[in-house]
């Protein structure tokens, strides 16, 4: 008997040796190289769903247009980060981390579009029974929902031939096989040919299909990067799961604009859509306290208010801390340096925390102005202004810079009762830092002045 070939194979970035490394040369990831059996090359899966109208190449201008068809789910915040609704046989990708709501908002969508067709929901990590008892808390009564326990591919295209169904929902794709793969479910070779083989399959029958997938420890979609080109939409489920709401953004959308964001309330019942997510967040913000700030982010097409809190404290060790979440850590880096350098704060013998409450990461440079108006609010100990709200990238000269879509920002501050902190002075020209931060800070109650930088 011939012995099997093998090849071991980074199940983060799918990088292959022909023997075993501790760290992975191309991603630098420890302890990810997993053996695999080499598969033969003719049991691949082709993409036959491609069908050329001919063998020369034709002119741009002489390609028809064809209208896409979309089904509405009656979940207005997913219809819009969906570009309008599902497009009929597109396939999406769903990740998130363990716990955040995947299958419970999959199985609610699945009841939204059972009303359009058939649903096949294939489960390979949960019972027919859990997914019963689940439903059943969401008050989910539909027959037109299928629940297969399966994670043979093979045998799942059976049924998909037999039942003929409208929308496809596979939970999840880490955990499904195809059998001629010898490599264990989860590999990057499982990954990649069965998300091959279920796009190929979606594709030639037009069944609109929604695959789950699971994230890794840096919150990045698991297995090789091939999985997120062959899809149309990828969504990503983010959110402390300490709070109990969660906020899902489309990374990719072939059929609408990426970055939009849809909010959503965790309940006993299930998710529940935020109408107005900038009330949302600033429903619990503390009015009149050092270091919090209102900002308005931009995402994809939606503004939306943020509370920005910033914590400076003594520093106990002699190198201090500077902890961020929500933004870059280098951004905060060069934002305290500007501060050192125009306002003369003495941050380097101060620990500093900043935090974008709500979970919400921004990476947009609009955040500047917020996170370095929060640190001088803490450090001076005195409150923002508590009707205003702000935004501006800063300069390593000290200026606040204009950003994009001001208009469409002012008039979101504007309608949840705040005013936009001007960027301009009387002379249309810049503010620099200094003097923002002086006109955006209250004054002093009790008649004193600005508490004086401690010297170093």
């Amino acid at each position: 008997m011939a012995k099997k070939k093998t090849v071991y194979v980074c199940q983060s970035c799918g990088y292959k040796s022909p023997t075993w490394s501790g760290k992975c040369p191309e991603c630098g990831e420890w302890g990810t190289f997993v053996e695999e059996v080499i598969s033969k090359p003719t049991n691949k899966v082709s993409f036959s769903w491609i069908n050329a109208s001919s063998e020369k190449p034709t002119p741009i201008t002489e390609i028809s247009e064809t209208e896409k068809e979309r089904y509405l789910s009656r979940i207005e915040e997913f219809d819009r980060v969906a570009g309008g609704g599902v497009v009929k046989g597109s396939v999406s990708l769903l990740s998130g981390e363990p716990g955040i709501g995947k299958s419970t908002f999959l199985l609610q969508l699945s009841e939204k579009l059972s009303n359009y067709g058939k649903v096949l929901y294939v489960s390979a990590e949960e019972s027919p029974q859990q997914i019963s008892m689940r439903a059943r808390r969401l008050e989910i009564s539909t027959p037109n929902i299928l629940v297969l326990a399966n994670n043979n591919l093979e045998e799942i295209k059976k049924s998909i031939e037999k039942e003929k169904p409208t929308f496809l929902v596979i939970d999840s794709i880490q955990t499904i096989y195809l059998p001629h793969i010898e490599s264990a479910a989860g590999s990057v070779s499982q990954v990649r040919e069965g998300t091959a083989f279920i796009t190929n399959l979606s594709k030639s029958k037009g069944i609109t299909t929604f695959i789950v997938g699971h994230v890794n420890k840096e919150g990045s979609i698991a297995g090789p990067k091939v999985l997120e080109h062959i899809v149309d939409a990828v969504y990503q489920f983010e959110g402390d799961r300490g709070h109990n709401f969660r906020i899902l953004k489309a990374l990719k959308n072939r059929f609408g604009s990426t970055g939009e964001i849809a909010v959503f309330q965790m309940e006993e019942k299930g998710l529940k859509e935020v109408k107005n997510p900038s009330l949302f967040f600033l429903s619990e913000r503390p009015v009149g306290k050092p270091g919090s700030v209102i900002y308005c982010s931009i995402e994809g097409t939606r503004p939306l208010l943020l509370e920005v809190q910033a914590l400076v404290s003594r520093a106990v060790f002699s190198t201090p801390q500077r902890r961020a979440k929500g933004i870059d850590a280098n951004r905060l880096s060069i934002i305290i340096a500007v501060l050192e350098k125009e306002l003369g704060y003495p941050l380097r013998n101060f620990d500093v925390f900043v935090n974008i409450i709500g979970g919400v990461k921004i990476k947009e440079p609009a955040v500047d102005f917020p996170v370095a108006l929060a640190i001088a609010s803490s450090y001076l100990g005195k409150p923002v202004k508590k009707d205003i709200a702000v935004f501006g990238e800063i300069g390593l000269s000290g200026e606040i810079r204009s950003v994009r879509l001001e208009e469409m920002r002012i008039k979101e501050i504007e309608k949840n009762g705040f005013q936009a902190f001007s960027l301009q002075n009387k002379n249309n020209k810049l503010k620099l830092l200094k003097e923002a931060v002086k006109l955006a800070i209250e004054e002093q109650q009790n008649g004193g002045s600005y508490r004086k930088p401690v010297k170093p």
